[in-house]
């Protein structure tokens, strides 16, 4: 889906564990597809080993989960202001 659409996607939240692919797996398609894709990383777990090689690999963010949609929001607008575009 991503690949299809990859001009209109400013932003993908990812999470650590997916039913068919890993996190990681996920994270390297989508960084071969589009190097300068924004990646939001998600976990119920603490910034763990694999949260924490994701984020050393180029992650643009993390957040643990629960979170609030006040905190989602105020997480994506960091992302999107470190890289010149503008949240809202």
């Amino acid at each position: 889906m991503f690949g299809e659409h990859r001009d209109a996607v400013v932003l993908v939240i990812l999470d650590m564990i997916m039913p068919e692919f890993s996190g990681r797996e996920t994270f390297e398609v989508l960084r071969r597809l589009d190097p300068s894709v924004r990646i939001l990383l998600s976990s119920g777990y603490s910034m763990d080993g694999h949260a924490k090689e994701l984020m050393d690999a180029g992650c643009d963010g993390f957040i643990q989960k629960p979170f609030t949609m006040a905190e989602l929001s105020a997480r994506i607008g960091e992302i999107l202001e470190c890289d010149g575009v503008r949240a809202g």
